[in-house]
């Protein structure tokens, strides 16, 4: 009995252990981010002030010519993008787009600029899209100028050597229009006065796709090799939001080389690569795919020719105190001749990462492997499948909430047949409690007999003593595929349900702590209990009634510490899942309330919680 208690306490010690272990290490550390962000926007942080890019027609650094005499290839890691500079204070987002004429950018789901001094896209605003689920607060700001507190822009150009000026960050482009619209492209030239006459053509259909098309005539005597490019870069490193459950940094398809995720701090570790204080990796000769950086909700990729071999490259350069991270892809060789030209074509991503349009554009563009911009997991084949069960009845039903109650009861239904054999093993088992309490104080000091007259007990009786576990097993990859649905699908964000809830991929914000709000304070974030939790801890507890008690007195009491454990635990979960999980526990225990009396087996529900209440006490009133 000792060794049992002394099992009982180390069992409930771990427990604890991993409900503050789990808000110590997940849930404090995300409420902290949030905090830091809040603060951030109200009080921009005084850092460098990033210049406006290094000028390409300042040379880029070459690799040795693969033919003699040939034309020199630039070394990833040297495009222009971040540049050096002395550290200013940053200044207002408002005063960093005033210091560069601007054409506007206005389409039904962005609002912005574009920089005619270097040619950026540096200002998109999301129209669609609030900071908080108050439909009255700022929207959200994917893409910032240089100088501004968080610059994060994309810019497409030229690299070579021997070309004269080409255009770069100082570059002031002359726009034959005052505005882009999804209707309207804008046309920028620029002459370089060595014989090169640059045109770009910026176009953007009614979401987040720019196309860029880029042609340079040669009106000189000598020919030039140019290269195209394109890149992403973002100044700074962002305060990430997904932990261990989705990746946020460097993004990319790359070719045959497939999917490449680089968070920002595998970024440090990577090998140096092109200009001193750079470090990257880089893929030569590939063809099809994206690069870019990725947040939880949003994304800023290149999109090279998907027909044209180029290099890729993910880079993080230090600029002072600050790190610069860069996604970029540099095209092949493109010989000029006099009196000739050449053109090169790129698109841009810069918005929110929408299933149905992301899925839209892989189809109709081509894009190579487009959809896993979004982060959908390990059970890739569960997770997308299961968003799109949701936004079907979504569509039908006009709520999300509702969409995950009427998908967990068609997924009930589906696993009837296996939840069915596995809670008849259950409810023979039940039957036979009497026997095996026999088998038990029979061979009390013989636990080998004891089994073996167990395993008799069940092939006579028919009873897989492992059915139980299957409810459990099947439940969990569906559990981590709602669970990824529901943080990462920019669908979920600010989805409300009823009453309360607010936004289904957010916790519950009530707490029972305060009285849910009639105290005029806030709990910590480890006794934040809402509504929804409580719930799901109540009917996890009532499931967990209607099954047999377990023999060992350990686990029982293992089993009986569960509810509460998970109720804490679920407690900073976003609250679809919690909704979820009480709505399943709810079917279960009507599932197997149904399956017992069909096959005979007493209900004892009420008799187990009757005793649970009475035990306890009992044992109160012995200790008093």
């Amino acid at each position: 009995m000792g060794n049992d208690k002394t099992n009982m306490i180390i069992a409930i010690a771990l427990s604890l252990a991993v409900l503050l272990g789990w808000n110590y290490f997940v849930t404090a550390p995300q409420v902290e981010r949030q905090r830091q962000q809040q603060a951030a926007q109200v009080n921009p942080s005084q850092g460098v002030n990033p210049s406006q890019g290094v000028d390409p027609s300042q040379g880029v650094n070459a690799s040795p010519s693969p033919k003699e005499g040939g034309p020199s290839a630039p070394v990833p890691g040297t495009l222009p993008g971040a540049a050096g500079g002395s550290p200013q204070a940053a200044l207002a987002r408002d005063e960093a787009l005033a210091r560069a004429p601007r054409v506007r950018i206005d389409t039904e789901a962005l609002r912005g600029s574009v920089a005619l001094k270097g040619g950026r896209i540096d200002d998109v605003a999301l129209k669609g899209y609030h900071e908080t689920v108050d439909p009255k607060s700022p929207e959200i700001v994917l893409l910032s100028p240089a100088g501004s507190a968080n610059p994060y822009y994309a810019e497409f150009g030229w690299v070579g050597q021997n070309a004269g000026p080409l255009p770069g960050s100082d570059t002031v482009w002359t726009a034959d229009g005052d505005v882009l619209t999804a209707k309207k492209p804008l046309v920028l030239t620029f002459d370089n006065g060595a014989g090169l006459v640059f045109r770009r053509t910026l176009s953007v259909d009614d979401k987040y796709m720019f196309t860029i098309e880029d042609s340079v005539e040669n009106k000189g005597p000598n020919p030039v090799t140019l290269y195209p490019y394109g890149l992403v870069s973002r100044w700074g490193k962002p305060h990430t939001q997904g932990y261990y459950v989705l990746h946020e940094g460097m993004i990319g398809v790359v070719g045959d080389k497939g999917l490449q995720e680089y968070t920002y701090d595998k970024m440090a570790k990577e090998n140096p690569l092109g200009a001193p204080g750079t470090r990257g990796v880089s893929w030569p000769g590939a063809t099809g795919g994206f690069l870019g950086i990725t947040d939880k909700y949003w994304a800023a990729a290149t999109i090279p020719d998907q027909q044209a071999p180029y290099t890729g490259s993910f880079t993080e350069r230090d600029e002072g105190a600050t790190k610069v991270y860069q996604a970029s892809s540099l095209g092949e060789a493109r010989a000029v001749a006099p009196g000739a030209s050449v053109q090169a074509s790129q698109r841009l991503f810069a918005g929110a990462k929408e299933v149905s349009t992301v899925d839209a554009y892989r189809e109709k563009l081509n894009i190579k492997q487009f959809d896993l911009l979004i982060d959908w997991g390990w059970f890739y084949f569960i997770t997308k499948p299961m968003f799109k069960a949701l936004d079907l009845f979504y569509k039908l039903f006009g709520n999300f909430g509702v969409s995950i109650l009427v998908v967990t009861l068609i997924l009930k239904l589906f696993f009837l047949p296996i939840a069915n054999r596995s809670y008849v093993s259950m409810a023979k088992m039940k039957a036979v409690q009497p026997e095996m309490t026999a088998i038990r104080e029979r061979y009390a000091d013989d636990k080998v007999k004891q089994q073996q007259a167990m395993m008799e007990l069940y092939k006579k009786e028919k009873i897989n003593p492992v059915a139980g576990c299957w409810p459990v097993l099947i439940q969990i990859p569906v559990f981590f595929s709602l669970y990824k649905v529901l943080f990462v699908t920019i669908e979920m964000r600010h989805a409300p349900f009823f009453g309360w809830i607010r936004d289904l991929a957010a916790p519950d914000p009530t707490s029972i702590v305060n009285l849910f709000g009639l105290l005029p304070f806030t709990p910590p974030d480890l006794l934040h209990l809402g509504v929804w939790p409580i719930v799901m801890g109540i009917t996890m507890f009532l499931q967990m009634k209607m099954n047999p008690a377990p023999p060992d007195p350990v686990q029982a009491q293992v089993f009986t510490f569960m509810p509460i454990i998970f109720t804490f635990m679920l407690g900073s979960f976003p609250a679809g899942l919690v909704i979820y999980w009480a709505w399943n526990n709810l079917l279960s225990i009507l599932q197997q309330y149904w399956i017992m009396r069909r096959n005979g087996v007493k209900v004892e529900l009420w008799d187990n919680l009757r005793s649970t209440f009475q035990r306890r006490t009992q044992v109160k009133t012995a200790k008093g």
